[in-house]
């Protein structure tokens, strides 16, 4: 008899009621404790903010390393960032990996940043010349022609957001960076 008293009432307590109200409500906590969750989940996430300068990649080498065990490999990047309204830099970046080393490089490069005075047509005010190590250029204006420059020189004036200029590598030197370092002094001297 105790035993049907004891039933009966655990089965009266399981039998509830239809109530739309309360499932609502339960829906609502549930949901409310999921946005919560997302919510906080989502802060904890890393997000690309947008980008604020253009980057452009002008060398890529594979260093080489020899140690006891072997040899180590790692990369070294140099690269040129601006935001085509007359801010540019250059800077390098050394790592194992070659996307680490492309952050790094553009973290140097932003370390690094000049202003270039720019007139109304885009171009520079006069005609500047600069030595950077073995890398000799000349950078002179010219009236709508364009960005006339080779190698890494062109990289440099394209992200500054200069339009009518004409340059020229007087040296033999093929080191990209080095090129891209001249053109930054000269560009500096403005």
């Amino acid at each position: 008899m105790t035993k049907d008293i004891i039933t009966t009432k655990k089965e009266e307590s399981n039998k509830t009621e239809f109530n739309p109200a309360s499932i609502e409500k339960n829906v609502g906590v549930k949901k409310k404790s999921f946005a919560k969750k997302q919510k906080s989940f989502g802060q904890k996430r890393y997000t690309r903010a947008e980008q604020e300068y253009d980057q452009k990649i002008i060398d890529i080498r594979r260093v080489t390393r020899v140690m006891a065990g072997g040899r180590r490999f790692s990369f070294s990047v140099a690269c040129v960032i601006g935001d085509k309204k007359g801010r540019v830099g250059v800077g390098i970046g050394k790592a194992s990996d070659t996307s680490l080393a492309i952050v790094k490089a553009a973290r140097d490069a932003k370390k690094r940043l000049i202003k270039v005075p720019l007139n109304e047509r885009q171009t520079i005010a006069h005609e500047v010349s600069a030595k950077y190590n073995a890398a000799q250029i000349i950078i002179k204006p010219t009236k709508g022609q364009g960005v006339i420059a080779g190698s890494s020189v062109r990289n440099v004036l394209v992200l500054a957001g200069i339009k009518g200029v004409s340059s020229k590598i007087l040296s033999r030197s093929k080191n990209k960076l080095n090129n891209a370092r001249a053109a930054i002094k000269a560009l500096s001297q403005l």
